[in-house]
């Protein structure tokens, strides 16, 4: 695939596009994502213009900003960033975009009857003068009812992604915010762009932050400051924290936001008081959590203490002869403490290996399984990547799987397949 660039510049050339859609290809009303066919301005033949809008009809006039590129499937596109709608102004245009299907009532014979009656006019009959509607054949008081509906949905839904154009948003974006909030998306942006990174997958603070302050927000906003403490706790996760001390929260915070630390401490007692963060001690610091990994890491916390409870699924194994016996099979002789491991694992219902690199722990590993094996336990490896799974499978010679491949993720519906209640043979939960 190629773009187009400026001889010299590091990225392709943003173009503007303009022109009236002859045919809409494709369509997903899940995601906006459209392709459609254009009789562009300045073009002779009909140009393939990808991009998103929430609702999109053959008829009605576009303006894009893009860059052109070529698919080796499919040839030259116009690839949009940004695509306004606009309804059309010509008779053919009309009657085009009214028979598409787009408007609640109107098909391809009706859409023609209006047009003959109303011309250039239709869409000012419509919306201002709506009690003419039944002056057309086959239109009645529920027709004409379902037309003036679905005309005033449309006009809300190309005032919400102009509001949402006019302040620097994409349309892929400005298409997954609208199918978030509907027609509220204007007045949710308006109290609390912040909820944009907290509702809409793919928009993060920065993004959030930045439509914020186009809207006007100050960077001293309750609602930036309240953002900005969540934020910093989740970059912090995205280290491997689970909380911060609150003083080395206040300095993240502080820095990423770029304002004073009083200002965070006060925003931080706000953000307690909603439930959105939780505090708890930890040996003795004050942590903050963000409330849905604290409570996470409590049930972790509490599964791990149930089920340590009680014997192992094996039979008792009388190591002072299973020990030498792995090592004549293997040749290596295992030290105090990779013997003390062994112990401990096989006469625990949950135990966890842990150390630094060339500590032997795969050699540990390798020797509770050949016991395991040889009492006829059957034994199931995961790991939580396939490169780590791999890695697994060449040391152990035994197959390993991801944790999602052997709990069956469901990618269409979420979770797994196999959980506590619907068990993978031979799974010890």
């Amino acid at each position: 695939m190629a773009a187009r660039a400026f001889p010299g510049s590091t990225g392709p050339e943003i173009e503007a596009l303009a022109g009236t859609i002859e045919r809409v290809t494709f369509h997903s009303p899940e995601t906006g994502f459209c392709v459609l066919k254009v009789q562009a301005r300045g073009k002779r033949d009909l140009v393939p213009v990808i991009g998103h809008a929430p609702a999109i009809a053959a008829g009605e006039w576009i303006t894009a900003t893009g860059i052109w590129h070529t698919d080796r499937q499919h040839g030259v596109q116009f690839k949009a960033d940004t695509l306004k709608v606009t309804p059309p102004t010509g008779v053919e245009g009309i009657e085009k975009y009214l028979a598409s299907g787009h408007m609640r009532g109107i098909g391809p014979a009706m859409a023609k009857r209006i047009v003959t009656a109303f011309g250039e006019g239709t869409f000012e009959i419509i919306e201002a003068e709506p009690q003419r509607l039944p002056e057309v054949a086959g239109i009645g008081p529920k027709r004409a009812a379902r037309i003036i509906a679905g005309w005033a949905e449309q006009k809300a839904v190309r005032e919400i992604m102009l509001f949402l154009h006019a302040h620097g948003v994409g349309t892929a974006r400005a298409v997954r915010i609208f199918k978030t909030y509907g027609h509220d998306a204007i007045a949710v942006m308006t109290e609390d762009p912040y909820r944009l990174a907290k509702d809409i997958r793919g928009i993060g603070f920065k993004t959030a932050d930045a439509i914020a302050m186009k809207l006007g927000l100050t960077p001293e906003a309750p609602q930036r400051l309240r953002a900005g403490i969540s934020f910093a706790l989740q970059t912090a996760t995205d280290g491997g924290h689970c909380a911060l001390p609150v003083a080395e929260l206040i300095k993240l915070a502080g820095e990423l936001l770029g304002v004073e630390a009083t200002l965070i401490r006060s925003a931080l007692l706000d953000v307690l008081e909603t439930g959105e963060v939780v505090q708890d001690i930890l040996g003795d610091k004050a942590c903050i959590f963000l409330t849905g990994l604290h409570a996470a890491e409590r049930m972790i916390a509490e599964r791990l203490l149930r089920r340590v409870k009680g014997t192992p699924p094996w039979p008792e194994i009388d190591l002072a002869r299973a020990l030498p016996w792995v090592q004549d099979k293997t040749g290596k002789i295992l030290s105090l403490a990779q013997s003390e491991a062994v112990r401990r694992v096989l006469g625990a219902k949950l135990a966890v290996i842990t150390g630094g690199p060339g500590v032997d722990k795969t050699s540990t590993l390798d020797t509770i399984l050949r016991i395991l094996r040889a009492k006829g336990v059957q034994v199931l490896l995961a790991a939580p990547t396939g490169r780590a799974a791999k890695r697994m499978t060449e040391q152990t010679g035994l197959e390993a799987k991801t944790i999602h491949r052997l709990l069956e993720i469901d990618p269409k519906h979420g979770g797994f397949s196999r959980s506590r209640t619907i068990r993978s043979p031979a799974t010890c939960w």
